[in-house]
């Protein structure tokens, strides 16, 4: 298996499209889509970091987040920059496998992550008493830890299944990412049984924590109808955003973990939503819905300009 693997040192990885002139639009529209969505989620952790309205844990999740999300982006767009504007779009064995695991670290965080912000709406709307208790700084800190933590485990397992993986022949794949489903395509060995490996782990474990989280929803906006108006529309308003942000991220997902290994015409065109277009709609979802981070992102930036004008 060793020997057979070393037949391979690269992948070809044939991006989203092969026309050329198609690239150069695609690249300045990746470039802009890239800026925008670092920019856009790099500004919601400063401001939450330097503001003294937007101390609660949820902002504290919410900066975590946005952070998960600028790093997220950054392991793939700017790889499809170079390729789009390349002749070769060749990556090494190990960079595919460094990539492969730094997509799974950051994606498997984030799944933690959107439950515990779930979690974190649950105590605030059904414990409100105890919020202060449950939701202490250290205990976020300690979720946080547990958020990395099993990102890692899920992206180990992940590199676990895939570096061993017999490569001997074929190493062009139609995908413009390092991913387990079209690696394990290329794979001279028995595909069925791996298929259904990551289905559990990753597909199984998405549509589980989807239905987790669609539930604890249903249980939320119920305990709702004893609050008043003004309280029943600020928390609509946090749990809108965090559906949306679930649905976006999750539905993609379980589409394309939760099957055989097989490849269909529209992958590369989910992969490209919830890698792409997801990180890029977060900050977007959370400020517009949002008064109290739209003031704090306000006030930020009119401190600033007068910084700049002194």
């Amino acid at each position: 298996m060793q020997e057979n693997r070393r037949n391979v040192t690269e992948f070809i990885l044939m991006g989203l499209t092969q026309n050329s002139e198609m690239q150069k639009i695609l690249f300045f529209l990746l470039l802009i889509i890239y800026l925008v969505t670092v920019s856009g989620n790099l500004l919601i952790v400063i401001t939450i970091m330097f503001s003294h309205t937007l101390d609660s844990p949820l902002y504290f999740f919410l900066a975590f987040l946005s952070l998960v999300e600028a790093c997220y982006s950054s392991s793939i767009i700017p790889k499809m920059l170079v390729d789009l504007l390349s002749d070769t779009k060749a990556v090494s064995f190990s960079v595919c496998m460094v990539r492969l695991f730094v997509e799974h670290f950051l994606g498997g965080s984030e799944i933690v992550l959107l439950v515990v912000m779930a979690y974190d709406r649950y105590v605030a709307i059904c414990r409100p008493l105890r919020y202060v208790t449950l939701m202490n700084h250290s205990k976020c800190c300690i979720l946080v830890g547990l958020c990395w933590s099993m990102g890692f485990l899920h992206s180990f397992g992940q590199i676990l299944v895939t570096f061993w993986l017999p490569f001997c022949g074929p190493n062009r794949t139609d995908h413009f990412m390092c991913d387990i489903f079209p690696l394990i395509q290329l794979a001279c060995t028995d595909r069925f049984l791996l298929g259904l490996l990551v289905a559990v782990s990753g597909g199984g474990l998405a549509m589980i924590t989807f239905v987790i989280l669609l539930l604890s929803y249903v249980c939320l906006l119920r305990s709702l109808r004893t609050y008043s108006s003004e309280g029943r529309k600020k928390a609509l308003s946090t749990c809108g955003s965090h559906i949306t942000v679930v649905v976006l991220f999750f539905v993609p997902c379980i589409f394309m973990y939760m099957r055989p290994v097989a490849t269909f015409r529209m992958d590369k065109a989910v992969t490209a939503f919830y890698t792409l277009v997801t990180p890029l709609l977060n900050p977007i979802i959370y400020t517009v819905r949002n008064a109290e981070v739209k003031n704090a992102i306000r006030m930020f930036m009119n401190r600033n300009t007068i910084l700049d004008s002194k």
